[in-house]
């Protein structure tokens, strides 16, 4: 027998399962497992479900599990945004003739107003939302991945709590919906400091190369904080406290050289992943490491891709207090041994798949945070940078998160990159502190870069704030690449925030730099021009932000901007 459940502001779930009990808090749901029954939950089951009222041409938006997906568009007319969709491969997570998946939390963007329904804790099941039509009528279902775990062997009887929330503000209802998140998952200390600003070259780098490009930043990039060593200093992926042959020295000596520059030093790894040649596979493979239910091993490429990676990789079993244990002395050997005050944590993703472990009951995300809760007890007090990840089971775990997924110097990327970062752009020093991508402002590998698209680029960074990186051999710097470096070194300066979207067009973003100054930062996603109508609560000047060139004759409180198709601008106002 079904029961409802009403929520402050009028919301209505029904909730059809009587092994359930929903406990109502304004306008927050939290579900617990009542029932004598101990059979097995499946990927999909229903917590409830409430009445779609909303028009079928509302602008919709969602999270994937994982941080290469996003969905977007209409209920009719869904549309994928990044580089991975959940329904394909590589990371395929159900099937692409299923309902699409809103993880997370589904955004419902109508004329006049926003509706937020969102899952506020992440403790041990992926919660998504689905549309469905039950009983000719479209409905909302609100779900959780339950990995067809069985109750009796659970930890908790408590499952997940959501909220539904309303409002004309959409900047307002993100600051509401994050508080409720922060009451069950507390932010690291990291999300509020300032933001990194980091060099970081693409992997399979050299000693040699970072010891060149540490002589650039001693002359003329005073303003970096980091110098991160990335992938290829390790002598295989899992053996990370041996070096290769590409770092004779070792990652300890290189380290005391960025500190002597007055940069500190930072760290790349997959703390999940090991390959079948490194010494934890010879000497663990028995029993470090997730199986499948007929007890061969779990291998990454089983469920995801390798990373572009020849060679076969294996997943750590988190749920084993071995595996805890070396995690947190290989992060602790790092931070304490080597200086290490930044770690990019990539693969994670992976630490989360679903699989045979130590422990019975416990879910992918319960392993990937008890691992994540390892690898923080080595880290100490540095900093966390999440890549590759799960976003809601991170909550709580990582100080900043990897938000678009593309490493490309490309036109194409460009532009999709800064779509994915503006839709999570509103969870900057709320959640973690966002990471939109490194700057990559020169061609590489005989790459043309079309102007336009590099401009776009660097203002999507601009917008953004967040985590810099910047992903160019500062060797090659061009004027255009140095000036553009030096003018988003300002921005951080001057302000930590990431620009406000009023709306989920994306066209439009605003902060308030400081009492003298406001950064409007225009974006043009069609393939025609458009025409835009900055305001000002005074008379002001209106400036090109790059170039520091005047575009007004008299100040005025109101201004016109014509952005050509697929392009961009970036205003700045003077007091």
């Amino acid at each position: 027998m079904s029961f409802s459940v009403t929520l402050e502001n009028g919301h209505n779930l029904r909730v059809r399962d009587i092994n359930l009990h929903a406990q109502v808090d304004t306008n927050e749901v939290t579900f617990v497992y009542q029932g004598l029954s101990n059979d097995p939950c499946s990927s999909s089951y229903v917590l409830a479900i409430t009445e779609f009222v909303f028009d079928h041409n509302a602008v919709l938006l969602g999270d994937g599990f994982q941080m290469s997906s996003q969905t977007t568009g209409t209920m009719d007319n869904t549309e994928d945004v990044g580089t991975h969709s959940d329904q394909s491969n590589p990371y395929q997570l159900y099937s692409a003739s299923s309902p699409k998946r809103y993880y997370n939390y589904l955004l419902i963007e109508e004329a006049t107003c926003y509706t937020l329904f969102g899952f506020t804790s992440c403790y041990r099941f992926a919660g998504y939302f689905e549309l469905a039509e039950v009983e000719q009528h479209q409905w909302i279902k609100i779900c959780i991945d339950a990995e067809e775990t069985c109750p009796q062997d659970w930890s908790s009887n408590q499952l997940e709590s959501i909220a539904i929330l309303e409002g004309d503000s959409l900047a307002e209802l993100f600051a509401e919906y994050t508080h409720l998140v922060s009451c069950h998952h507390s932010e690291k200390k990291g999300v509020k400091k300032d933001a990194p600003l980091v060099w970081c070259y693409p992997p399979d780098v050299s000693e040699s190369f970072v010891k060149d490009n540490l002589s650039q930043i001693e002359d003329g990039f005073e303003s970096l904080d980091y110098v991160m060593i990335d992938e290829g200093y390790q002598a295989c992926i899992g053996d990370w406290l041996i070096p290769s042959d590409q770092f004779p020295s070792g990652i300890k000596s290189l380290s005391k050289e960025i500190k002597r520059c007055g940069k500190k030093p930072a760290l790349w790894l997959a703390p999940f992943v090991v390959h079948e040649e490194s010494e934890v596979f010879r000497h663990h493979s028995d029993d470090w490491l997730v199986t499948h239910s007929d007890g061969s091993l779990l291998r990454v490429e089983d469920i995801a891709y390798e990373g572009g990676r020849s060679k076969s990789g294996y997943i750590l079993d988190t749920t084993n207090p071995d595996v805890q244990e070396h995690l947190t002395h290989i992060l602790a050997t790092m931070r304490k041994e080597w200086g290490i005050k930044l770690f990019k944590l990539d693969a994670l993703f992976w630490g989360s798949v679903r699989g045979c472990r130590h422990q019975d009951g416990i879910t992918g995300v319960e392993a990937y945070r008890l691992g994540m809760e390892a690898i923080n007890d080595g880290v100490g007090n540095a900093l966390i940078l999440g890549c590759n990840a799960p976003l809601w089971p991170s909550l709580g775990m990582v100080d900043a998160m990897r938000v678009s997924s593309s490493l490309d110097s490309d036109n194409k990327c460009f532009i999709e990159d800064a779509r994915e970062a503006f839709f999570r752009s509103w969870q900057h020093r709320r959640l973690w502190q966002i990471a939109p991508g490194c700057a990559t402002l020169i061609p590489l590998q005989n790459t043309p870069l079309e102007q336009t698209h590099v401009e776009f680029h660097r203002n999507a960074l601009l917008a953004c704030g967040g985590v810099l990186m910047s992903g160019d051999p500062l060797t090659q710097l061009d004027h255009f690449a140095k000036s553009t470096l030096s003018r988003l070194f300002v921005r951080h300066k001057h302000n930590q925030n990431s620009a406000r979207f009023s709306s989920l067009s994306l066209d439009h973003a605003y902060l308030r730099m400081n009492d003298r100054n406001d950064l409007h930062c225009l974006f043009n996603f069609h393939a025609c021009k458009q025409t835009m109508c900055l305001t000002s609560t005074m008379p002001v000047d209106w400036h090109d932000y790059w170039s520091g060139k005047k575009l007004n004759v008299q100040r005025t409180d109101v201004f016109e901007v014509e952005v050509k198709a697929l392009s961009s601008k970036a205003i700045l106002t003077k007091r």
